[in-house]
């Protein structure tokens, strides 16, 4: 077994004690390193705090200026009692679920859902409290309104302020930064580096053991005693050294290694950490999970869960039916322009498939000639057979529209996977992998791929693929709050008109 060298500088021990506690006080944890972890946490808290209660008085105060002309008396009025509630809701709901811990500021990805979320339980919670008490009167509607709405895009964007702050503050050298030591063979530590940017995981590696090659044709005996070597080595190391984390490297296919290992580093004070390999990059949400009494490595969720289906549909039904009943004067105003353009029928009908490859007609505007026994072919850029008004109808979207047809009768949801024609499904699903997983979830009029511009004519398999990462990151990491932002995309980005035609 061989390690990592020591930093010249810590090679040999000085003789003078104070000499000797600088070489300690660079090896070990530093003292202040809890008390900077907590710091960061409790100003990412407090910044929460001074932003609601911030938004609410600057609400409050512009609309009493502008309605009275006069600033009111802090505390004269209900909405410091409201947002101190609120303020106090997402702290310590944030606390409990470790909101404000050092490893969940390094990344913008979950502030934005979870924040959400988190504001309408606040105001629901807000809701049931004023109904109780019989203060909902006290407050001024517009005054609640306008904290409501003006309040999360306000903590959000602290929330990302902060975010910023904080990974600028967080370096190799930093006294809050987790300290690793690793322990594998030489192929699997080697992997690991190749893969990994420790500084940018917020992380610094000051230990590294590797474990001898075991000879296959050795003898247990002679095997059980050189992996016990190597471990009390590496224990003795660690105990010096003091991690924070230890990880171990070893694969899991090596069992018994890896028991080996568990009761080797459960006898040091350090978080112990299994790494699974290549697995582990391939699924970056891995975690633990309990199926009645039986637990396992969850590596992807159900599509959706049933309540979220049930929201996913209501919001559906409520605004397919909202939308086609406004927009009937467009319908009709479009199935005009398309008879006077070209002969044919208004709606064009074609086979695709939906959820769990489940076949369905889809609707369309008919943005093309009628052609008797026409082959399918994929519309491409100034195709022929798109009409005058079918390029005007594609370009602004509005040939997606009778789709919510679709949606009404449950073949399509309003955001989802875009369903490609049958021939188009066949063949890339044999070229392209995990493509047949879009058919996880019901189909959408719009998606993740399409309002980033991934639309249009697909001329190689890389065009493809690409649209596939993007409707997979859909599923993986969907919520309603992504659906909105989609339909808001979908009417206001431009991207979401790019490659229209």
């Amino acid at each position: 077994m061989f390690h990592e060298p020591i930093p010249e500088v810590f090679q040999s021990l000085p003789a003078t004690p104070g000499r000797r506690r600088d070489v300690w006080a660079a090896l070990l944890p530093r003292r202040r390193r809890a008390a900077f972890r907590f710091g960061i946490s409790a100003a990412v808290a407090v910044a929460d705090v001074l932003t609601i209660l911030g938004t609410a008085a600057l609400i409050e105060a512009a609309y009493y200026y502008v309605v009275l002309g006069a600033l009111p008396e802090v505390g004269s009025t209900g909405s410091f009692e409201i947002s101190v509630l609120v303020a106090l809701f997402v702290v310590l709901t944030n606390i409990v679920r470790e909101e404000y811990s050092i490893e969940t500021q390094l990344s913008h990805g979950p502030h934005l859902r979870r924040t959400a979320t988190l504001w309408l339980m606040a105001w629901a919670l807000v809701l049931v409290v004023g109904f109780a008490t019989k203060t909902t009167n006290d407050v001024s509607r517009i005054v609640s309104l306008g904290f409501f709405f003006a309040g999360l895009p306000a903590v959000v964007l602290v929330r990302f302020a902060m975010v910023g702050v904080v990974r600028g503050a967080i370096t190799p050298n930093s006294a809050s930064i987790n300290r690793i030591h690793l322990v594998g063979y030489e192929e699997d530590i080697a992997r690991f580096y190749a893969n990994n940017d420790t500084e940018a995981l917020g992380l610094r590696v000051i230990g590294t053991s590797y474990l001898r090659s075991i000879d296959p044709m050795g003898d247990a005996l002679s095997r059980r005693s050189q992996m016990s070597e190597d471990l009390d080595l590496a224990v003795s190391v660690v105990r010096f050294l003091r991690p924070d984390d230890v990880f171990i490297l070893v694969p899991w296919s090596d069992s018994a290694d890896i028991e080996r290992c568990i009761d080797a580093f459960l006898r040091v004070p350090a978080a112990l950490h299994l790494r699974p390999g290549s697995v582990m990059d391939r699924f970056p949400d891995l975690k633990v999970a309990r199926v009645g009494r039986l637990s396992g490595i969850n590596i992807g969720r159900r599509p959706l869960s049933t309540g979220e289906l049930l929201m996913k549909r209501a919001l559906d039904l409520t605004l397919a039916l909202v939308a086609l009943v406004l927009l009937a004067p467009l319908f009709a105003a479009v199935a005009a322009l398309i008879k006077f353009d070209s002969p044919g029928p208004v709606f064009f009908r074609q086979k695709r498939y939906g959820f769990n490859q489940q076949p369905f007609g889809v609707y369309k505007f008919r943005s093309m000639k009628t052609e008797r026994d026409a082959v399918f072919k994929q519309a491409a850029r100034n195709d022929s057979r798109i009409t005058p008004i079918g390029a005007i109808l594609r370009r602004s979207n509005i040939d997606e529209l009778p789709q919510l047809i679709n949606v009404l009768r449950g073949e399509m949801s309003l955001v989802g996977p875009r369903p490609h024609a049958l021939a188009h499904d066949r063949s890339f699903e044999n070229r392209i992998a995990l493509y047949a997983r879009r058919h996880n979830v019901m189909p959408g009029i719009t998606g993740w791929a399409q309002v980033n511009g991934l639309r249009g004519e697909t001329l190689t398999d890389l065009d493809m693929e690409r649209r596939v990462q993007h409707d997979l990151h859909y599923i993986d990491k969907w919520s309603i709050w992504l659906d909105i932002r989609i339909m808001f995309m979908t009417v206001f980005s431009p991207r979401a008109y790019k490659n229209a035609f």
